[in-house]
């Protein structure tokens, strides 16, 4: 260290240095004799602002300034799963050892990968194989659920010289790889990539599988595809954070990551303690065995903030490179976005709209845009899929709000919570009539030919009798119920149904907690079979009054209690509703 390189300006989580001349952006250093960990986010004149990811109380100017050369990156190893984090990627176990309380101590170093467990590693390519970066030449079993596969690290190429099984530390040699220059490079199972840039790949490809959730709202009205990207706004007490962990719970990717960033440590804790005991309904087994977890709770520094969506989105790439799903759930990115503010208004920035940072939009982008179904660039045939769902916070439930805004712009499915479903314990709290999802086109292959034919019409056809029932509530509102007509009626029964007997879940009641995508078909199916069935007596002289006496009415908010997969029960349900309208005539 030059003694040149010393801290000139503090303001809050930014620090300034001098003699920073030779320096480089997205540096990581080490501020003070404490020596807090930073990163150099902007440079000029040999000046560094360097923003802090610990508190900065007692760093003055004339402290010295360590700069380490490398630039901030995640370690990518056997041992991510089941992992929780900080924003910077430390054990949050690690460091509450080391700190010996409950508070963080400043300056605390913690490696984001165990160097001292051994992994067993099995070796699938021999020496004298032509490789390329993103090439599997190994496996080890992480956990029971997921087999990590080790790879040769993307801007690598060449030949191997040497490669063996056998027990290894993440940092021992397990391969020694010949380059075109004739430069040796010792491949361990550890590797390290740089947070802000995305890992490479060959193309994208269009998204075309859904990703089933269990929510029946979203699979059966709003999907997003496996590699889509979707964003959930709602005000406060919307229940946001409840669905996003409905999601990280029961969607069907392999792979799950989940950053809280800038949330109330109360809901942190609740899932910090909960994700171990609970069962994945996809295998049977706990689900922290596949799920990567990032905590970063609203008193964390605020610098850490920018950074855990970084970490957490890199830590989901590398899961994705191996060729699997993975989804990551970010919640909630107003908070990253008001981290960004806080640190652009500390370094004297020109703001944007309501003080946001003018690259709030390109940023936002940048981020969304790291999800996809890839391509990969490997020799052999290899695809992964990142999907991201990323919450959204806005003031007062404005939606014209920046943050909002640009996440609007680059996500195509969006699920609007509502404060007024929430007050009344609907939950999901997803507004049917302001959410969208412009991934339909993209499933409807899917749904054909896994589900049913006539998937994407009852799909419709139940949307309609929604939006139709919007418009009748306003009637009623205004002059009373008997002014619709009995068909009218039968649609506001039939909607009444929709919303209470399938939209509605309960997230305490295991089996209505998730449904499988057929079942919920098949629930959709039987409602609106009823439905065509009625409207058809109608017209032949049938009445609403016989319509809401009849038995198979009353069934209705049965239909989910039914066992998945009992695809006989809805058939009897379904002839029933039949006979009924049969024998009325």
């Amino acid at each position: 260290m030059s003694t040149a390189e010393i801290i000139t300006r503090v303001s809050g989580p930014l620090v300034e240095a001098s003699g920073m001349e030779t320096a480089r952006m997205f540096e990581v250093v080490q501020v003070s004799h404490e020596r807090l960990l930073g990163e150099i986010i902007s440079l000029q004149n040999g000046i560094a602002s360097i923003q802090v990811y610990e508190d900065t109380a007692g760093v003055r100017p004339g402290d010295p300034v360590f700069r380490t050369g490398n630039t901030m990156s995640v370690e990518l190893a056997p041992g991510l799963l089941g992992s929780i984090y900080d924003g910077i990627q430390r054990p949050l176990s690690a460091i509450a050892d080391k700190s010996g309380s409950f508070y963080i101590d400043r300056g605390i170093e913690a490696d984001g990968i165990d160097r001292a467990k051994k992994w067993d590693f099995t070796a699938t390519a021999k020496a004298g194989d032509k490789v390329h970066g993103g090439d599997i030449i190994g496996t080890v079993p992480e956990t029971s659920l997921i087999e990590h596969k080790v790879m040769v690290p993307p801007l690598l190429s060449g030949t191997l010289k040497s490669i063996a099984s056998g027990s290894y530390t993440v940092t021992d040699q397990i391969a020694i790889l010949v380059d075109d220059a004739g430069v040796e490079h010792i491949i361990a199972l550890l590797q390290k990539w740089p947070i802000r840039n995305a890992r490479p790949i060959k193309r994208k490809i269009f998204p075309s599988i859904p990703l089933i959730t269990g929510i029946r709202s979203i699979d059966m009205f709003f999907p997003v595809a496996k590699g889509g990207v979707a964003a959930i706004p709602g005000p406060f007490g919307s229940g946001k954070t409840v669905t996003q962990q409905g999601l990280a719970k029961y969607c069907d990717a392999q792979v799950i990551v989940y950053i809280g960033c800038g949330e109330r440590g109360n809901e942190m804790t609740e899932v910090l303690n909960e994700f171990p005991h609970l069962i994945d309904p996809n295998t049977g087994e706990p689900l922290i065995r596949r799920t990567v977890m990032i905590a970063n709770t609203s008193n964390m520094p605020v610098a850490a903030r920018e950074a855990s969506v970084y970490t957490g989105i890199t830590i989901a790439e590398y899961y994705r490179d191996m060729g699997y799903s993975v989804a990551l759930m970010a919640d909630s990115t107003s908070r990253w976005a008001e981290a960004m503010r806080e640190i652009s208004g500390r370094m004297e920035e020109m703001p944007g709209e309501e003080g946001y940072p003018a690259y709030l939009s390109s940023r936002t982008a940048e981020f969304y845009e790291r999800a996809g179904v890839a391509k990969l660039h490997t020799s052999e045939d290899r695809e992964g899929a990142l999907t991201v769902i990323g919450a959204v916070s806005p003031p007062g439930g404005d939606l014209s709000e920046p943050v909002s805004q640009a996440t609007l712009r680059v996500t195509k499915a969006f699920w609007g919570l509502d404060a007024a479903l929430a007050y009344k314990k609907h939950f999901p709290a997803i507004n049917w009539l302001s959410s969208y999802s412009l991934y339909i086109d993209n499933v409807k292959h899917y749904w054909t030919n896994e589900i049913a034919p006539d998937f994407a019409d009852n799909r419709q056809t139940a949307m309609e009798i929604l939006q139709n029932e919007a418009k009748l509530m306003e009637i009623v509102r205004l002059v009373g119920i008997e002014s619709v007509s009995d068909e009218e009626r039968v649609t506001l029964e039939i909607a009444k149904s929709l919303r209470e007997d399938f939209l509605f879940q309960n997230a305490f009641d295991k089996e209505d907690a998730y449904t499988p995508l057929k079942k919920q078909y098949q629930i959709v199916l039987s409602i609106i079979t009823l439905y065509d069935e009625a409207v058809r007596a109608l017209k032949s002289g049938f009445t609403y009054k016989q319509f809401a006496a009849l038995g198979v009415v009353k069934e209705l908010p049965t239909l989910k209690a039914i066992a998945n997969g009992d695809v006989a029960a809805f058939e009897s349900f379904r002839t029933r509703v039949k006979d009924s309208f049969i024998s009325t005539n």
